[in-house]
């Protein structure tokens, strides 16, 4: 397994490389989108470090690939960009990207936030977790409601684990942005709203019963409840 470095400025590439192979990664470099999203695809990747601007396929779009692809739709991905702006780090989040460090950045931080990315995982004892007709293998990292799989990106899994493994227990907005993003919740943004939106249009807009419900003014709560009669 390793960490796949999209960048396609050779100094940066090259430092990250070397600096991540120093701290004990397996490292693998691409210098443009296309080759990275073909390396993505072969396998044995456990993390990507992502700019965003690149050539001929922008950072935006091998992010929308990977995520699309039930193979790659599940690793981690770190943007790390100089667009430091609001509405950039919002769309990245948007996009399925589980953190955004923009350049210049610490080295130590980069790895940090990697190693809380790679520490990031099932519960040992959540092996296999019920709600209602879904069931969550935390193992394979696979979703079922009923005979159907869900494909989720690995932000909608981890936001989906942590709302079921404390199903029942309303969750607020800022304990899930300090969750699933290991970030402190902005209230000027809708990152928490726009991931929750995505995650039901998969897992519960395609069937009668809704798990993932909202609390006004508190946040949300998974739990099974009973299908209102017509």
């Amino acid at each position: 397994m390793a960490i796949l470095v999209i960048e396609d400025e050779p100094k940066i590439g090259d430092y990250l490389q070397r600096g991540l192979a120093e701290s004990g990664f397996a490292v693998r470099l691409a210098r443009n989108g296309r080759a990275g999203l073909a390396m993505a695809m072969e396998g044995e990747i456990e993390l990507i470090v992502l700019d965003v601007m690149l050539p001929g396929m922008d950072g935006w779009q091998v992010l929308e690939a990977l995520r699309g692809r039930p193979e790659t739709g599940q690793i981690p991905v770190l943007f790390l960009t100089a667009r430091d702006d609001v509405q950039d780090r919002v769309r990245g989040l948007e996009l399925g990207a589980d953190d955004y460090l923009v350049k210049p950045f610490a080295f130590v931080e980069l790895v940090a936030r990697i190693r809380t990315l790679l520490r990031r995982g099932p519960a040992r004892e959540d092996d296999l977790i019920r709600v209602g007709d879904m069931e969550i293998d935390v193992i394979r990292r696979r979703v079922r409601r009923g005979a159907s799989d869900i494909v989720l990106t690995a932000q909608e899994f981890a936001l989906l684990h942590l709302l079921a493994r404390r199903q029942g227990q309303v969750l607020s907005r800022s304990i899930i942005a300090s969750h699933v993003w290991d970030m402190n919740f902005d209230s000027d943004t809708n990152v928490i709203d726009a991931a929750v939106r995505r995650l039901r249009r998969k897992v519960d807009d395609p069937f009668a019963q809704k798990l993932i419900h909202t609390r006004r003014g508190m946040g949300y709560v998974c739990e099974a409840q009973p299908v209102a009669s017509a």
